[in-house]
């Protein structure tokens, strides 16, 4: 079954004529994923890799059934492109745009919550279940199907611990990178909940860093789950004061910092690893099938 987008889901780009966004509907045709089209207020009735261009997403979501949105625009136009996408009726969206306004990161966050629709980002990868769907720009030529979950901020970091799974033969069911800005949609905690419902994923691999309290949060969930959760907190010797890498990971509060995330996680039932490598040698450790039927 997988979590966010699987073999029904219809996606669509917003911003689809631009460079990336062309970039971007050429890497999820070559992988097979269901890509139905784009939408580009000025551009309306043209093609893109064969794909029909919308006028608006109402367009999208009337003539092609689109229910999932990945919004490659600027910054700046976010948080319009975010409202029409939800007030169409889109279900999963990815805000890929950094450095969005914090205020617009704010509403949209607020109106993805109040309209049901889950978000992913600002500033996100997206979210991928290989070989049903891909809404997002990871390259699912480098994933394989399975049963192990990953939720985290990091692109970087999501394929390293992917090539430390596919070393132990542990395939995925889905990813999903959230997005290292400070105001985000969807946070480890709602993804572990996704997770621990998905009778496709056996174990959960949680990746955080320092900054913000999503961890934390999350380690309460993991702290009630059916599934085991490993864990990797990056970032122990970031200088206090720094970002590293995101907006959102700078070191605040003791408990924001990796040892206290750590500790929560610990304390939860996680088991937390020292680094990426450690991650597929935990779950093989224990004994996680390696393919799902």
């Amino acid at each position: 079954m997988a979590i966010l987008v699987n073999g029904d889901s219809r996606i669509v780009i917003q911003g689809i004529t631009g460079h990336t966004g062309r970039n971007l509907a050429d890497k999820l045709l070559s992988e097979g994923t269901p890509l139905v089209g784009g939408v580009s207020p000025k551009r309306g009735g043209e093609t893109v890799s064969g794909l029909p261009v919308f006028s608006s997403c109402h367009e999208a979501v009337a003539i092609a059934r689109a229910n999932c949105a990945f919004l490659s625009v600027p910054a700046g136009q976010a948080c319009a492109a975010a409202f029409e996408a939800i007030d169409a009726g889109i279900k999963t969206m990815v805000v890929y745009a950094e450095g969005v306004p914090v205020q617009d990161a704010a509403r949209i966050a607020a109106y993805a919550a109040y309209r049901g629709v889950n978000l992913i980002g600002p500033n996100a990868a997206g979210c991928i279940s290989p070989g049903l769907a891909n809404l997002s720009d990871l390259n699912g030529k480098l994933l394989r199907r399975g049963p192990i979950g990953i939720v985290s901020k990091s692109g970087t970091l999501t394929y390293e611990v992917i090539d430390s799974l596919n070393a132990k033969g542990l395939g995925q069911s889905s990813v999903v990178c959230l997005g290292g800005d400070p105001i985000i949609g969807m946070s480890h905690a709602d993804a572990l909940h996704l997770f621990d419902a998905d009778p496709d994923t056996t174990a959960v691999v949680l990746i955080g860093e320092i900054g913000g309290r999503s961890e934390l949060q999350a380690a309460e969930v993991a702290r009630h789950m059916k599934k085991p959760v490993v864990a990797y907190i990056a970032g122990l010797h970031a200088p206090a004061g720094k970002t590293m890498g995101h907006a959102g990971a700078i070191l605040g509060s003791p408990e924001e910092n990796v040892p206290g995330k750590r500790a929560a996680l610990e304390r939860a039932g996680a088991i937390v690893v020292n680094d990426v490598i450690g991650v597929g040698a935990a779950l093989a450790r224990l004994k996680a099938p390696a393919e799902v039927d």
